[in-house]
């Protein structure tokens, strides 16, 4: 059952993969369905109708499924996958994301900053540790993720994380304990799987000063 109370097929908590055959928890796939004129569609909030079909949260793996005809196997019907289906699933999962956040932080449930940031993670408030993908390494070590598994996101960039804190550029947020906690780290977990943050990464440490660009909307 999904969060809205929709049941999905099957209602486990497990499904194949159509590309490695692999059997893995829900959070790690990405659901697509026969859209219109027999297009395949990504379903990332898994409420459109139809049969699914579920692929790894990988670039090659989906960029395979599209190249091999493999969503129109599983479906048993002609179907027609975009060239750059990859790549339209990790802006929706971007955008995804950064709405989460934003929602968290006009619910006081985020901060952004390096201090307020810092205060969260000191006070054991913040349950996830999120960070720019192109914040330079030297960085982006201050601050250390909440204990536990996949408490630190760094899979989005400085301008989207700006977005999602009204600011043009953010490096250090914290989102809090509770709340959206949880559905962000399923979200940051399934971009991870997909996104290539090297580009950003050795631009940021090309020489980039990322702290000055963590306004100029004040410093959260």
């Amino acid at each position: 059952m999904t969060r809205g109370g929709r049941i999905r097929e099957g209602e486990g908590g497990e499904r194949r993969c159509i590309v490695t055959r692999a059997t893995r928890p829900r959070g790690g796939l990405v659901r697509f369905v026969a859209g219109p004129d027999d297009v395949v569609v990504p379903d990332l909030a898994g409420k459109l109708p139809g049969r699914g079909m579920w692929v790894s949260a990988d670039a090659a793996a989906i960029g395979q499924a599209a190249a091999k005809g493999l969503f129109a196997r599983a479906a048993k019907r002609q179907l027609r996958a975009p060239a750059d289906l990859a790549a339209r699933v990790e802006a929706l999962l971007a955008a995804r994301l950064v709405e989460l956040l934003a929602l968290a932080r006009k619910a006081g449930e985020a901060v952004a900053g390096l201090e307020k940031t810092k205060a969260a993670l000191a006070s054991g408030e913040a349950a996830l540790l999120v960070q720019a993908a192109d914040g330079s390494s030297r960085e982006r070590a201050r601050l250390r993720p909440p204990e536990g598994e996949d408490t630190l996101v760094a899979c989005l960039f400085a301008h989207e994380l700006g977005v999602a804190f009204a600011r043009d550029r953010v490096i250090h947020a914290a989102v809090l304990a509770g709340g959206l906690s949880d559905r962000i780290r399923d979200e940051a977990l399934r971009l991870s799987g997909i996104r290539d943050v090297n580009m950003g990464t050795a631009s940021a440490e090309a020489g980039t000063d990322v702290l000055a660009g963590e306004g100029p909307r004040g410093k959260g």
